[in-house]
């Protein structure tokens, strides 16, 4: 037996096709009792509603297509998670697919996110040129999340990374540090406005920046420590560190503990996103928390006004960060 149909419902419930849709749109206009028949019928025959026919067969789209930069990061699985519980409420239906922090791969899942005519498409720290992101405003309404844009078809959702970098210098700098250096982000589009912070609160405590060009990965955090311990000796190493997130506070950690290098007692290091990964124990990361969850809501909320309250004014939220202290900080060594 092939796939059942709203046609096999309708028969098994004894109504007609249309009631089905109505209950499968959980429409009010059904009747208690027959809903519970069509529910039935539709549980007993093992019907799920084809998604992609309904938004067809209606001319709109409850389907919203999202990009996910890089899943190994827990940073966007937070946002994702605040995107869903706003999606059901507003009766939306995520799909996901990642660009693996590639250009070119995230040009293809895009393409491939479009095929599915969605209502919207959100793209969480892309790195597409803003020409593809423009292309993709045209066909359907895009919230960009973790980057900046100017495009009016285009919403965005940030937090304040000038602020959450300044955070991170001012906490070192109360605890007694003087050395302190930056390991960015590399080319994605949150590292400009952290290193921009981290710059201006250095030179506001007439500190000698420094920064070493890193990525938003434990493998690239590992590699930077390298070039540190590469550039300083034991006596002048650097004694604390504002890591472009958290992911790269994590190898910055691994790589110093491997040369016998304490944190904090030798070097203190402050990450960035306050992933579940920072709290764990063994952990215990000091980070500059991004409300991640309001983040992925508000990316629905944003999405919804497009679609169903026909606002073309472009939003632009920038939210907050705020330090969370815990064991990775603490006084420099003397």
């Amino acid at each position: 037996m092939g796939r059942p149909t709203m046609e096999d419902v309708a028969e098994r419930a004894g109504v007609s096709r249309a009631l089905v849709s109505l209950v499968m749109r959980n429409s009010p206009k059904v009747s208690d009792h027959r809903r519970r028949a069509v529910l039935e019928a539709a549980k007993d025959l093992g019907y799920q509603p084809h998604i992609m026919a309904r938004s067809l067969a209606s001319r709109t789209s409850n389907i919203v297509g999202v990009m996910v930069s890089d899943l190994r990061n827990a940073f966007f699985a937070d946002v994702v998670e605040g995107m869903d519980t706003a999606a059901q409420e507003s009766g939306l239906e995520l799909i996901l697919n990642t660009g693996r922090r590639s250009a070119a791969r995230e040009r293809t899942a895009l393409e491939s996110l479009l095929s599915f005519r969605p209502g919207g498409v959100i793209l969480l720290s892309p790195i597409l040129p803003a020409a593809a992101i423009r292309d993709a405003a045209q066909q359907a309404p895009v919230v960009l999340v973790s980057r900046s844009s100017t495009i009016t078809e285009v919403d965005t959702v940030n937090d304040d990374g000038e602020v959450g970098a300044g955070l991170a210098v001012d906490h070192l700098v109360s605890l007694g540090h003087r050395r302190i250096v930056h390991l960015d982000g590399g080319a994605a589009f949150t590292s400009a406005p952290r290193r921009k912070g981290y710059r201006a609160a250095m030179e506001r405590h007439a500190l000698e920046p420094m920064i070493i060009p890193s990525e938003h990965t434990d493998s690239a955090g590992m590699a930077a420590v390298q070039k540190l311990l590469n550039l300083f000796t034991r006596n002048n190493f650097p004694t604390a560190l504002v890591c472009g997130n958290d992911f790269n506070a994590v190898g910055a950690m691994s790589a110093l503990e491997e040369v016998g290098l304490r944190v904090p007692e030798d070097v203190s290091i402050v990450g960035y996103d306050n992933t579940s990964l920072a709290a764990l124990r063994h952990v215990s990361l000091t980070t500059i928390d991004q409300p991640r969850i309001q983040m992925g809501r508000l990316a629905i909320d944003a999405l919804v006004e497009r679609l169903r309250e026909d606002r073309t004014d472009p939003i632009r939220r920038r939210l907050e960060p705020s330090l969370v202290v815990r064991a990775t900080t603490g006084a420099p060594r003397n």
